[in-house]
């Protein structure tokens, strides 16, 4: 679930939901507890293509959540719940449960087996060094449809313009094995009977490279609007999938905003 998948819509936010409330139910059972949470929730729209590697976008409801736990504990709906078990220094190791998207029959592809996302395991390792913040992670599927598993690199600059105003930009980098490629990007011959589109198979993984940028304006200390923009690249196996190649697009673009409260 890393910020270069597509963007968070109602319907995954509806998946979800039930293991991170579930976790958060495990947290807050007990006010002692509760008293150590602290964190953001709020809602937006983002314009985004309608899967990974499509050419036509929607307008899609943004929920937005991002808690943590001290220094122990993180949850929110696009990385996961993750444990910070080792911080040396700059440095931390977060093994963390995540989830992975999978891909909606619609638009180009409706005549396509649905593909089901599913949750995934991995391990985080980031640095934090001034205002950059810099990270590895990799995580397999463990289930839903989606198979294999995806590393990811990024390095996050947190810039403050003034007291109110907060840019974030974020470049990052991902690879995806045959496995994991195939379950997106594949088309059966079941897929390629219903649909008429060539049967593919692909030999070997994929790389992504995208960017993303962020600002932030502190409307009060509570409230918080944000505008974002971001662009990512598809290469190899998943750029010659006909599903990219022939229906969609190897750019994938995502703009929107967001309205969050902090507590």
């Amino acid at each position: 679930m890393t910020t270069s998948h597509s963007p968070l819509t109602t319907t995954t936010a509806k998946r979800l939901a039930p293991w991170l409330a579930a976790a958060l139910g495990i947290a807050l059972a007990t006010p002692a507890l509760a008293d150590n949470w602290e964190g953001t929730f709020g809602a937006g729209a983002t314009y985004a293509p309608d899967y990974l590697g499509s050419d036509d976008y929607d307008i899609q409801a943004l929920p937005v959540l991002n808690l943590t736990y001290g220094d122990q504990l993180s949850i929110n709906l696009r990385d996961g719940i993750a444990w910070h078990a080792i911080r040396q220094g700059n440095w931390t190791a977060s093994p963390f449960i995540g989830y992975t998207f999978g891909r909606d029959n619609e638009g180009d592809i409706s005549r396509f087996e649905k593909v089901d996302g599913g949750a995934t395991f991995g391990l985080r390792v980031s640095y934090q060094q001034g205002l950059w913040r810099y990270s590895v992670a990799g995580s397999t599927a463990v289930s839903g449809d989606v198979e294999g598993a995806t590393f990811s690199g990024s390095a996050a600059l947190r810039m403050p313009i003034s007291e109110r105003t907060l840019f974030t930009l974020t470049p990052s980098v991902s690879y995806s094995n045959e496995k994991w490629t195939d379950s997106l990007f594949g088309v059966s011959a079941q897929d390629s009977a219903r649909s008429g589109i060539a049967a593919y198979t692909p030999d070997g993984g994929y790389w992504r490279a995208g960017i993303n940028a962020t600002l932030s304006y502190a409307l009060t200390p509570e409230w918080t609007a944000t505008g974002f923009v971001g662009n990512t690249y598809l290469t190899g196996n998943a750029s010659d999938s006909p599903i990219v190649e022939g229906l969609g697009s190897d750019w994938q673009a995502l703009t929107g905003v967001s309205l969050t409260y902090r507590f």
